[in-house]
Protein backbone atom coordinates (compact mmCIF):
# COMPACT_ATOMS: atom_id res chain seq x y z
CA UNK A 1 0.00 0.00 0.00
CA UNK A 2 2.78 2.30 0.60
CA UNK A 3 3.74 2.07 -2.99
CA UNK A 4 0.27 2.99 -4.11
CA UNK A 5 0.27 6.02 -1.89
CA UNK A 6 3.57 7.10 -3.33
CA UNK A 7 2.22 6.66 -6.85
CA UNK A 8 -0.85 8.70 -6.02
CA UNK A 9 1.24 11.44 -4.48
CA UNK A 10 3.37 11.54 -7.59
CA UNK A 11 0.21 11.74 -9.77
CA UNK A 12 -1.30 14.33 -7.48
CA UNK A 13 -1.00 17.89 -8.42
CA UNK A 14 0.01 20.40 -5.86
CA UNK A 15 -2.96 21.72 -3.80
CA UNK A 16 -5.04 18.51 -4.11
CA UNK A 17 -5.91 16.12 -1.35
CA UNK A 18 -4.68 12.58 -1.67
CA UNK A 19 -7.46 10.17 -2.74
CA UNK A 20 -6.94 6.53 -1.97
CA UNK A 21 -9.21 3.48 -2.12
CA UNK A 22 -10.24 3.77 1.48
CA UNK A 23 -11.34 7.37 0.97
CA UNK A 24 -13.31 6.36 -2.10
CA UNK A 25 -14.99 3.50 -0.21
CA UNK A 26 -16.01 5.86 2.58
CA UNK A 27 -17.36 8.35 0.06
CA UNK A 28 -19.29 5.67 -1.76
CA UNK A 29 -20.66 4.12 1.43
CA UNK A 30 -21.65 7.34 3.17
CA UNK A 31 -22.41 9.94 0.56
CA UNK A 32 -23.83 7.99 -2.36
CA UNK A 33 -27.01 6.09 -1.39
CA UNK A 34 -26.87 2.35 -1.38
CA UNK A 35 -28.59 0.15 -3.93
CA UNK A 36 -31.22 -0.71 -1.30
CA UNK A 37 -32.24 2.93 -1.26
CA UNK A 38 -32.58 2.91 -5.05
CA UNK A 39 -34.47 -0.36 -4.94
CA UNK A 40 -36.88 1.08 -2.38
CA UNK A 41 -37.34 4.25 -4.46
CA UNK A 42 -37.86 2.22 -7.64
CA UNK A 43 -40.37 -0.02 -5.84
CA UNK A 44 -42.18 3.08 -4.60
CA UNK A 45 -42.19 4.56 -8.11
CA UNK A 46 -43.33 1.25 -9.56
CA UNK A 47 -46.20 1.11 -7.05
CA UNK A 48 -47.18 4.67 -7.95
CA UNK A 49 -47.06 3.85 -11.68
CA UNK A 50 -49.19 0.73 -11.11
CA UNK A 51 -51.72 2.76 -9.08
CA UNK A 52 -51.80 5.39 -11.82
CA UNK A 53 -52.37 2.70 -14.44
CA UNK A 54 -55.14 1.21 -12.32
CA UNK A 55 -56.61 4.68 -11.86
CA UNK A 56 -56.46 5.24 -15.63
CA UNK A 57 -58.15 1.91 -16.26
CA UNK A 58 -60.83 2.74 -13.67
CA UNK A 59 -61.22 6.21 -15.15
CA UNK A 60 -61.62 4.71 -18.62
CA UNK A 61 -64.21 2.25 -17.39
CA UNK A 62 -66.05 5.04 -15.54
CA UNK A 63 -65.96 7.23 -18.65
CA UNK A 64 -67.16 4.30 -20.78
CA UNK A 65 -70.01 3.68 -18.33
CA UNK A 66 -70.99 7.34 -18.31
CA UNK A 67 -70.87 7.46 -22.13
CA UNK A 68 -72.95 4.29 -22.29
CA UNK A 69 -75.45 5.81 -19.86
CA UNK A 70 -75.54 9.04 -21.86
CA UNK A 71 -75.96 7.08 -25.08
CA UNK A 72 -78.82 5.06 -23.64
CA UNK A 73 -80.43 8.27 -22.29
CA UNK A 74 -80.03 9.95 -25.66
CA UNK A 75 -81.45 6.87 -27.40
CA UNK A 76 -84.46 6.93 -25.05
CA UNK A 77 -84.98 10.62 -25.72
CA UNK A 78 -84.75 10.10 -29.47
CA UNK A 79 -87.27 7.28 -29.23
CA UNK A 80 -89.58 9.57 -27.27
CA UNK A 81 -89.10 12.31 -29.87
CA UNK A 82 -89.76 9.78 -32.64
CA UNK A 83 -92.97 8.73 -30.89
CA UNK A 84 -94.00 12.37 -30.55
CA UNK A 85 -93.32 12.95 -34.23
CA UNK A 86 -95.40 9.90 -35.10
CA UNK A 87 -98.21 11.27 -32.93
CA UNK A 88 -97.88 14.65 -34.59
CA UNK A 89 -97.92 12.95 -38.01
CA UNK A 90 -101.10 11.10 -37.04
CA UNK A 91 -102.62 14.33 -35.82
CA UNK A 92 -101.71 16.05 -39.08
CA UNK A 93 -103.31 13.20 -41.01
CA UNK A 94 -106.47 13.64 -38.93
CA UNK A 95 -106.42 17.38 -39.54
CA UNK A 96 -105.89 16.74 -43.27
CA UNK A 97 -108.91 14.42 -43.28
CA UNK A 98 -110.95 17.06 -41.47
CA UNK A 99 -109.88 19.67 -44.01
CA UNK A 100 -110.87 17.31 -46.81
CA UNK A 101 -114.29 16.91 -45.17
CA UNK A 102 -114.54 20.67 -44.79
CA UNK A 103 -113.59 21.09 -48.46
CA UNK A 104 -116.31 18.61 -49.44
CA UNK A 105 -118.79 20.45 -47.25
CA UNK A 106 -117.80 23.77 -48.85
CA UNK A 107 -118.28 22.20 -52.29
CA UNK A 108 -121.74 21.04 -51.21
CA UNK A 109 -122.53 24.52 -49.89
CA UNK A 110 -121.30 26.09 -53.14
CA UNK A 111 -123.44 23.66 -55.15
CA UNK A 112 -126.44 24.48 -52.93
CA UNK A 113 -125.83 28.20 -53.38
CA UNK A 114 -125.56 27.70 -57.16
CA UNK A 115 -128.86 25.79 -57.18
CA UNK A 116 -130.51 28.48 -55.04
CA UNK A 117 -129.13 31.16 -57.34
CA UNK A 118 -130.55 29.34 -60.37
CA UNK A 119 -133.93 28.95 -58.63
CA UNK A 120 -133.93 32.61 -57.63
CA UNK A 121 -132.97 33.62 -61.18
CA UNK A 122 -135.89 31.55 -62.58
CA UNK A 123 -138.24 32.92 -59.93
CA UNK A 124 -137.10 36.47 -60.64
CA UNK A 125 -137.58 35.89 -64.34
CA UNK A 126 -141.12 34.51 -63.80
CA UNK A 127 -141.86 37.32 -61.38
CA UNK A 128 -140.56 39.84 -63.91
CA UNK A 129 -142.74 38.28 -66.64
CA UNK A 130 -145.74 38.29 -64.30
CA UNK A 131 -145.05 41.91 -63.31
CA UNK A 132 -144.75 42.93 -66.96
CA UNK A 133 -148.04 41.18 -67.79
CA UNK A 134 -149.79 42.84 -64.86
CA UNK A 135 -148.27 46.19 -65.80
CA UNK A 136 -149.39 45.74 -69.41
CA UNK A 137 -152.92 44.79 -68.26
CA UNK A 138 -153.11 47.78 -65.88
CA UNK A 139 -151.82 50.16 -68.57
CA UNK A 140 -154.33 48.73 -71.03
CA UNK A 141 -157.18 49.16 -68.55
CA UNK A 142 -155.98 52.69 -67.74
CA UNK A 143 -155.80 53.57 -71.44
CA UNK A 144 -159.28 52.15 -71.95
CA UNK A 145 -160.53 54.16 -68.96
CA UNK A 146 -158.91 57.35 -70.23
CA UNK A 147 -160.21 56.69 -73.73
CA UNK A 148 -163.71 56.08 -72.32
CA UNK A 149 -163.54 59.27 -70.31
CA UNK A 150 -162.25 61.19 -73.30
CA UNK A 151 -165.00 59.84 -75.52
CA UNK A 152 -167.61 60.62 -72.88
CA UNK A 153 -166.22 64.11 -72.57
CA UNK A 154 -166.51 64.54 -76.30
CA UNK A 155 -169.94 63.07 -76.03
CA UNK A 156 -169.29 60.43 -78.43
CA UNK A 157 -170.59 57.85 -76.22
Amino acid sequence: MAEQQKEQRIKQKPGQLPVNQETLDILVANIIPTSKYFEARFDHLENRVERMQDDIINFRSDVDKSFDNMKSDIDKRFKQVDLRFEQVDLRFEQVDKQFEQIDKRFEQIINSIDKLTDKLDHRDERQRNFTLRMFTISITISILGVTGAFLKALSLI
